[in-house]
């Protein structure tokens, strides 16, 4: 974010959302850092699934449009690192993984009380797990001794469904990763929040204004992908659809004559898709931010 407001000195508002107050705590003294006094710079308790309501608060913003909105999907390090969230396979910690701590869903409550296909469909589903019917399965058989209470109650679980020989420790740990995926996924409703989110966001643009979205998993970018193809789609007849294109593949070529990470685009009556493949880290970052190696961004652009 830092780098982001360093290159755009024509910048007059900043809005920052996150439903995590620690992630708040931290962020606000280093805004304070780079942000020069002619920057209004706003940061709110939210979901961005509510960026139309935060944006009603500020009367230019909400009439105006805003020119660019930057959704990045990931967990922070910090809230990774910390096992008192339970988000990490490393740690032993509660079964919470939370991301707004004032939520009232746990992971634990999945765990324990959820209906037996429930379990099983958030990890086929969300976790994309192949041997789901047999973790479904120990996961019910342990309500009848307790019950699974801690990160490491799950883990313990997760070796003991890992089959002999298949990856040693990376393969307990891979399953492991899966799972605690999945039980985050459905603990935050990540998915429906993201797809809502998306719709949000590109309403709030003004024209020409671009909504950037980085992802780390597979089931979120392939949202992003389908709603930016939903979002651009029109009903104009085909004169029309045809007058529209031609002036857009115009317009596009200004475009990618200035920026030059624009390789192909894809037209449409509402937008415009500026990365048909998603844009990855290159080999350097990745040897500096090797969490950053499951990174895709995305972006499209309001007409």
């Amino acid at each position: 974010m830092k780098q982001v407001i360093r290159g755009h000195p024509e910048l007059k508002y900043l809005v920052g959302m996150d439903v995590d107050s620690l992630a708040h705590d931290i962020a606000q003294p280093r805004l304070d850092a780079v942000l020069n006094a002619g920057v209004k710079a706003i940061t709110v308790l939210r979901n961005f699934r509510d960026v139309k309501s935060v944006l009603r608060e500020i009367a230019e913003l909400h009439l105006l449009g805003v020119d660019a909105i930057l959704m990045d999907l990931g967990m922070s390090s910090m809230q990774v690192d910390d096992p008192a969230r339970g988000f990490s396979v490393l740690g032993d910690g509660p079964l919470d993984m939370r991301m707004d701590p004032q939520a009232s869903l746990k992971a634990e409550d999945i765990l324990n009380s959820w209906p037996d296909s429930e379990v099983g469909r958030i990890l086929r589903e969300y976790g994309e797990e192949s041997n789901w019917r047999t973790l479904q399965k120990k996961i019910v058989n342990a309500r009848l001794h307790g019950g699974l209470q801690s990160t490491s109650d799950l883990l313990d679980l997760i070796r003991r469904v890992t089959p002999p020989m298949k990856g040693g420790r990376q393969g307990w740990i891979k399953m492991a990763t899966r799972v605690f995926q999945a039980l985050r996924i459905a603990v935050n409703d990540e998915l429906k929040t993201l797809e809502d989110s998306l719709y949000s966001c590109f309403d709030c643009l003004a024209p020409g204004g671009r909504l950037a979205v980085i992802s780390f998993h597979s089931l979120e970018d392939r949202i992003v992908k389908q709603t930016f193809l939903n979002i651009i789609k029109g009903r104009e007849d085909v004169e029309e659809r045809e007058s529209l294109n031609s002036v857009l593949r115009n317009t596009s070529d200004e475009i990618k004559e200035k920026e030059a990470w624009i390789k192909q685009v894809i037209y449409g009556s509402n937008g415009t898709i500026l990365t048909k493949r998603p844009i990855t880290p290159s080999g350097e970052e990745e040897k500096l931010n090797r969490r950053s190696r499951s990174a895709k961004l995305r972006v499209i652009q309001k007409h």
